[in-house]
């Protein structure tokens, strides 16, 4: 595993930041300011995508010879698309459209190689079911804070997991960034995790 670039991974996510971690990949975090603007023209899969693209190219103008990665995550239900909720009564509007339903998580993520000008974008989809949510459990898991901050209001890797049934699919896509895609594209940028 060479590691010849600076590798930055333009998201603050802490989720984002664990998963990439477990690539045994040497990273610096330098978070995008980008203000995200939703085109409601774009389909979900191309605007993870977008977004993901935006980010990564805000960030990929301070480097000149780095791997810059970003990615964008968005829950879909029902042609709806939930971004992270606003307050509580908005996460509380999520979690009852949720409740009992599948839903789908699609995850864009951007590499940009700033010396070579290289960039590819992708974008995965799981699907994950949650069980039937009663309003005292819905209560109870936005008191907990983790919803507020989380596309979907709810994140598996923590108090969510216990309100997910299932999940087709890449877990680590769920969480916010899917690791099988992102190491198959980091190859095409020379940077193999098993060598």
């Amino acid at each position: 595993m060479r590691n010849i670039k600076t590798i930055i991974l333009a998201s603050a996510s802490p989720r984002r930041k664990e998963i990439l971690k477990k690539t045994g990949l040497k990273f610096k975090v330098d978070k995008s300011d980008y203000e995200e603007k939703v085109d409601p023209g774009l389909k979900p899969h191309e605007l993870t995508r977008f977004l993901s693209r935006e980010k990564a190219r805000h960030v990929a103008r301070r480097y000149r010879n780095a791997l810059v990665i970003a990615a964008d995550t968005i829950v879909v239900f029902r042609g709806r698309l939930f971004g992270k909720p606003r307050n509580e009564e908005q996460a509380k509007e999520m979690l009852k459209a949720l409740s009992g339903e599948a839903h789908s998580v699609i995850t864009g993520f951007t590499i940009i190689d700033t010396a070579g000008k290289k960039e590819i974008s992708r974008s995965v989809e799981s699907k994950v079911f949650f069980k039937r949510l009663s309003t005292d459990e819905i209560e109870t898991y936005i008191r907990s804070g983790e919803p507020l901050d989380k596309a979907g209001a709810y994140g598996v890797q923590g108090l969510g997991a216990v309100i997910v049934k299932r999940i087709e699919g890449d877990f680590f896509n769920v969480m916010g960034l899917p690791l099988n895609a992102l190491t198959e594209s980091l190859k095409k940028f020379g940077v193999n995790v098993l060598c």
